[in-house]
């Protein structure tokens, strides 16, 4: 079997999640692209989070996708590095925090 786990290609079968259920999918696509138009935050702004949140969450067909949409939409290699920056920073910061539970358990344990 020649397959890859992941294929660059299902990302163009994304709109066939409806297949299995409809209702569903087609709420999630009616949701998700409203979230995308223009609002307190311009298009670029929001694709620019979008792939922030990809790198994040470590979506392949995302990182792709708004890797794309923000070079359509006008946004630069530095700027959407910038983005990946900062969802790093944050992914990174999250982790770190956690060392105060680990402080507070093992303060806990020696006392």
């Amino acid at each position: 079997m020649d397959k890859k786990y992941f294929d660059p290609e299902d990302l163009k079968k994304f709109g066939s999640i409806t297949d299995f259920q409809e209702e569903y999918g087609q709420k999630f696509f009616d949701w998700y692209g409203k979230v995308f138009e223009e609002g307190a935050l311009t298009a670029r702004e929001k694709s620019l989070i979008a792939l922030a949140v990809a790198h994040a969450v470590q979506c392949p067909y995302c990182i792709d996708a708004y890797s794309s949409d923000c070079l359509k939409k006008g946004a630069d290699e530095e700027q959407m590095m910038e983005a990946v920056h900062v969802s790093a920073a944050i992914k990174g910061g999250a982790t770190l925090v956690y060392g105060v539970q680990m402080m507070n358990h093992v303060k806990q344990k020696l006392m």
